[in-house]
């Protein structure tokens, strides 16, 4: 039987927006959807231009009152110069001091020379030669599909030229920082948003759909520039997200009150492809298409869910699940994904849509990951720290009888199973190799003592010398000789037609 949940549980109004418009809010916008975070922002921009001016006018007239004392000083003791002349360089003194101050609270406006850019001749490159070598098979790939796309629309050749124009002039905007660099593209896709629902006259699908390929080929070409900028943390931050999963590779299911049974085939592919579409949203480079893989991932969440419980899942049984996906793939570069995603994917995408609850929730696993404890997976302080530190690892108890044989607890027992199994094979394998190592050893000392005793028996029995053959007369000898070789003729009884046996002869010459 699954024990309660606690801490887990999220009610759906909190993944809304707090100011209550209606729209998902996210965690990186302190809980706001991107319309009212973007007004928020604004509000507090203007404020502190106003704090500027007013701090910048408050020294201008400290300055004025400063300089007004000094130089009636000077007039008093000094009758020489004109007053006009004195009043002509008051009066140029003071421009240039209100000049000075405006400059410099006034945003630069330094931008690139302008470019000839031509709907057709798309392949030109960048100013700077990093930028040059960005200027990849996919950049150029994104845009002859941008071109195609566009060439239909009245006005494509003009939705090209600014959308061209924009992504060069953010090369020069490189050292910005990521919020900087966020607002500009959110202003870029405001601004066009504007102008095509104006120009198609409410057609929201078309505007979409336009909006749709202007983010895929501006945040292709714009992807390193972009992604994981130096100026932020967020590699920081995908370092302790990683450390953090690890540690916590120790979490099952039944902490999670996770409703998946993963001993069903079905299940269990569900769960292999859900782990490879979250894992799979790094190498996508454009928002959307990493938004379709957490879109993807939660429906095979959803079928997993179906399928193990026989009938839909709900919102509490999705999120567990969710995390427990998320603690299972460990996603490379998790932090840098949602704040890229954030960041400039276009606003309406992430207020509402299955995209925009998807990634809500994503953030919300994430978050949760970030603060876990052992209240949230129902073990006490002491069992989550030694769980934490490596020192103890989970064991469940194994089942029995028919009440406690539900296929998680089974999958759970077998593993632990599997677990006392390697243990005992490792301890006994060490004696093996033990009694191989004494076996060794015996046989050294076996051979030794062999040795031993046969150079002992050597010694104890010494060779005898041979006895000499005592001299013979010659005749007998000579007989000797003649019986034996006439024994030996007398053997050979296969070759009686031999010839006889040639004569000596005088050699009379």
């Amino acid at each position: 039987m699954m024990s309660q949940r606690r801490g887990i549980h999220v009610d759906q109004s909190e993944l809304l927006c707090t100011k209550g418009c209606g729209f998902y809010g996210n965690n990186a916008w302190q809980g706001l959807c991107s319309k009212c975070w973007r007004e928020e922002n604004q509000r507090e921009k203007q404020k502190q231009i106003q704090e500027d001016w007013a701090l910048a006018e408050k020294l201008q007239r400290e300055e004025e009152e400063a300089y007004a004392s000094r130089h009636q000083k000077t007039q008093s003791q000094s009758t020489i110069t004109p007053f006009s002349k004195f009043e002509e360089r008051k009066t140029k003194e003071k421009s240039s001091k209100v000049h000075t101050v405006t400059k410099f609270f006034t945003p630069s406006t330094k931008t690139p020379p302008k470019k000839d850019t031509s709907f057709d001749s798309h392949a030109s490159p960048s100013p700077s030669s990093s930028a040059s070598r960005h200027f990849s098979a996919d950049n150029d790939q994104a845009t002859r599909e941008f071109i195609d796309f566009l060439k239909p629309l009245k006005s494509g050749r003009e939705i090209f030229k600014q959308c061209r124009a924009f992504t060069e002039s953010m090369v020069y905007k490189r050292d910005m920082g990521a919020d900087e660099l966020s607002e500009c593209v959110q202003d870029f896709y405001q601004n066009l948003s504007d102008r095509l629902h104006t120009q198609f006259k409410g057609s929201s699908d078309h505007v979409e759909s336009v909006m749709d390929e202007v983010e895929k080929y501006m945040m292709t070409r714009l992807y390193k520039e972009v992604f994981c900028p130096e100026t932020t943390d967020d590699e920081k931050k995908d370092l302790a997200i990683q450390k953090r999963i690890r540690a916590l590779h120790w979490v099952t299911i039944e902490m999670l009150c996770v409703p998946v049974d993963e001993e069903i085939p079905e299940v269990s592919d569900s769960v292999v492809k859900a782990i490879t579409d979250v894992i799979e949203m790094d190498s996508k480079r454009v928002p959307k298409a990493k938004l379709a893989c957490i879109t993807r991932c939660s429906k095979h969440i959803f079928n997993a869910i179906k399928v193990s419980k026989k009938e839909a899942a709900s919102a509490d049984d999705f999120l567990p699940t969710l995390i427990y996906i998320v603690l299972k793939a460990n996603p490379p570069r998790l932090q840098s994904n949602i704040q890229y995603i954030t960041r400039f994917c276009n606003p309406s995408r992430l207020m509402t849509g299955e995209d925009g609850y998807y990634f809500t929730n994503l953030c919300c696993a994430v978050a949760f990951i970030e603060k876990l404890d052992g209240q949230s997976l129902n073990l006490s302080a002491e069992e989550f720290d030694l769980y934490m530190s490596g020192q103890a690892s989970p064991h469940w108890p194994q089942p029995t009888g028919a009440s406690s044989s539900s296929a998680g607890s089974a999958a759970l027992s077998q593993v632990h199973k599997r677990l006392d199994l390697l243990t005992g094979l490792g301890e006994r394998q060490e004696r093996v190799m033990e009694e191989a190592r004494q076996l060794e050893s015996d046989l050294i000392d076996w051979t030794d003592e062999v040795e031993q005793k046969v150079q002992s028996v050597l010694e104890s029995f010494p060779a005898e010398p041979q006895n000499p053959t005592p001299p013979a007369a010659s005749g007998t000898t000579a007989a000797a000789s003649s019986s034996s070789s006439s024994a030996i003729d007398s053997d050979n009884v296969e070759n009686e037609l031999l010839p006889p046996p040639l004569q000596p002869q005088v050699f009379a010459g």
